[in-house]
């Protein structure tokens, strides 16, 4: 018996990651073993953060895990999440942890992907203040990198920064702390759960346009690699 975490190798995910560590101390969550990160369809980089699949699979060595990814389009996306769910439960897995923290609707498919696969879901952060979750994360001595924003909310300009509280004393009023809307998205690379912090460069940026059945949103991306 064993416990993944639905790992994006953001903030969120980051701190779930670590609640679900000390539940698995405590005995009350089986010993965490592994990461599950959704890539886009090349295989190379993570779907919503551009993150390098390289570098994800560092970041899960340093925090002494192993590393699973799917590699998926969005309108095949669940189906490849099942099939991977399924996988890893007849090798052991029997409860899977995200990081979500009040959006339904991303609890609802959580928990029938979950079902689907005879697999316990489990959502840590559930239900708590926002803000006091950011506050949570940057006291307890994580460190992460703003590596995607939403053009919608923010400008390129908040790209690559350091997500700590000068960053956030810059967001707009009607940005939510913890980007929960998707306003943006991070890395992190090191923290009390990292054995070592994770080496890391950026490869440049990039923006890029969804597709017009995703609204033609424009999204900035600081593409980072292994160093």
């Amino acid at each position: 018996m064993s416990t993944l975490i639905s790992y994006s190798g953001g903030k969120d995910s980051t701190l779930a990651l670590w609640r679900a560590q000390r539940l698995a101390a405590a005995g009350e969550l089986p010993t965490v073993t592994a990461l599950l990160t959704a890539l886009e369809e090349t295989g190379q980089r993570a779907r919503s953060h551009g993150v390098s699949r390289a570098l994800l699979a560092e970041q899960a060595r340093c925090l002494g895990l192993a590393h699973h990814s799917i590699s998926a389009t969005w309108a095949d996306y669940e189906a490849q999440f099942v099939a991977r769910l399924q996988a890893l439960a007849a090798q052991g897995i029997t409860d899977v942890v995200f990081g979500d923290i009040d959006l339904q609707p991303h609890r609802d498919w959580e928990e029938k992907v979950c079902a689907r696969a005879a697999l316990r879901a489990h959502l840590p952060l559930w239900g708590q203040g926002r803000r006091a979750l950011v506050d949570e994360f940057l006291a307890a001595g994580f460190k992460a990198r703003v590596v995607c924003v939403d053009g919608r909310f923010l400008d390129e300009g908040f790209v690559g920064c350091e997500f700590d509280s000068h960053f956030l004393a810059r967001l707009p009023a009607t940005v939510d702390a913890c980007g929960e809307n998707g306003e943006f998205h991070t890395f992190v690379y090191d923290g009390p759960n990292f054995q070592r912090p994770v080496p890391w460069i950026s490869r440049g940026r990039q923006s890029t346009v969804s597709p017009p059945e995703y609204g033609r949103q424009t999204y900035h991306f600081d593409l980072l690699d292994c160093a």
